[in-house]
């Protein structure tokens, strides 16, 4: 799995999700927020119509949405699994000892752990990008937003199941 820096990766169960997600609120959920307006605005005066401006603020939110999941799903690598040789990548659970602290998170797109509790963190994050490419046993530093220089031992680096 070959996975360009920066490009997000899905598991598939995640990527099916999203393109559900997707068909419904530039489907059916669209047009129910359109019928809503279309009702509001009937009620007369729009300046005082709570409603409409629900509404409006409601479409404003479901067509951010939409443009989102349609970047997501035309730029994202979808696959299984990563593959299960060490190394950190997309689609990869790592297990490390951040600050002399332990955790375990996902390195992808959060999409990927919307129906789970574990963790995820983006390639292009501080602590993504100086870990891709590394295995475990590698310890590495990254600089974190407060100009601080953090310590990052890599435990393991298994494929993510889900």
């Amino acid at each position: 799995m070959a996975t360009t820096k920066g490009t997000p990766w899905l598991t598939q169960e995640a990527y099916d999700r999203l393109k559900d997600e997707l068909d419904y609120i530039s489907g059916p959920y669209r047009q129910e927020i359109v019928d809503r307006i279309e009702a509001a605005r009937d009620e007369g005066d729009l300046k005082e119509n709570a409603g409409y401006h629900a509404a409006r603020e409601e479409q404003s939110k479901n067509e951010g949405r939409i443009q989102e999941l349609k970047a997501l799903l035309e730029n994202a690598e979808v696959g299984e699994s990563a593959a299960d040789d060490g190394i950190v990548k997309p689609g990869m659970l790592v297990e490390c000892k951040l600050a002399g602290n332990s955790m375990k998170f996902v390195l992808g797109s959060r999409e990927i752990a919307e129906v789970s509790d574990v963790e995820v963190y983006s390639v292009a994050s501080p602590l993504g990008s100086a870990i891709e490419g590394h295995k475990a046993g590698d310890t590495v530093s990254y600089k974190a937003p407060n100009g601080k220089d953090i310590e990052v031992e890599l435990i393991s680096v298994v494929p993510y199941t889900g």
